[in-house]
């Protein structure tokens, strides 16, 4: 079992007043359509600032809520915790990227299980590294050692030649929206 792990505890700070991942998308919260999207391809956890946060309340009840505070490594380090002994490693995800597909995820998952890789990471078209990121289950004592908000760019970062590629289409392995400017560029490159 391969479970996805959507982080989705940040404060969304650069918004303003807004939450980015309350931000709609086709009417959808974007927190909604990823857990959606992840729940297509299996158990899904979220982690989120507080049990009672008011992302909770977009979510299905077929994910697992995951509360944890602090930064980025904390909200990592608490959900691996969190999953189940059978998980064979992780899928994790960044929840503020709205191109990423069910396709996409599943992609991944299924380049897992073609690999022996211990990292399965996306990338864009022209492969630069991006989201999401499958970790093997052995790797799961060095997030102990996680600080900060930068994620698990330095144990990936270690392990490049321990990591398989898979190309996803354009540069929605790497697309976040975190400002009301990236927002706005978004909701307007069709227009």
């Amino acid at each position: 079992m391969i479970p996805v792990l959507l982080l989705a505890a940040g404060k969304s700070s650069r918004m303003g007043s807004r939450d980015k991942l309350l931000e709609e998308i086709d009417g959808v919260p974007l927190l909604a359509l990823l857990a959606e999207r992840a729940l297509q391809c299996g158990p899904t956890y979220v982690t989120l600032p507080s049990a009672d946060h008011p992302r909770r309340a977009i979510l299905s009840k077929a994910v697992t809520v995951i509360p944890v505070a602090g930064e980025m490594s904390n909200s990592i380090k608490t959900g691996i915790a969190a999953l189940p002994a059978e998980a064979k490693g992780v899928l994790l995800m960044p929840a503020d990227m709205p191109d990423i597909t069910a396709n996409d995820i599943g992609k991944v998952i299924a380049a897992v299980q073609e690999s022996d890789a211990l990292i399965v990471r996306a990338c864009t078209a022209n492969g630069t590294p991006g989201h999401p990121v499958y970790f093997d289950k052995i790797l799961f004592p060095e997030f102990e050692n996680l600080d900060g908000d930068r994620g698990a760019f330095h144990i990936a970062k270690a392990l490049k030649d321990k990591t398989h590629l898979v190309p996803l289409e354009g540069n929605r392995a790497r697309l976040d929206l975190d400002t009301p400017e990236d927002w706005d560029r978004y909701r307007n490159r069709f227009s």
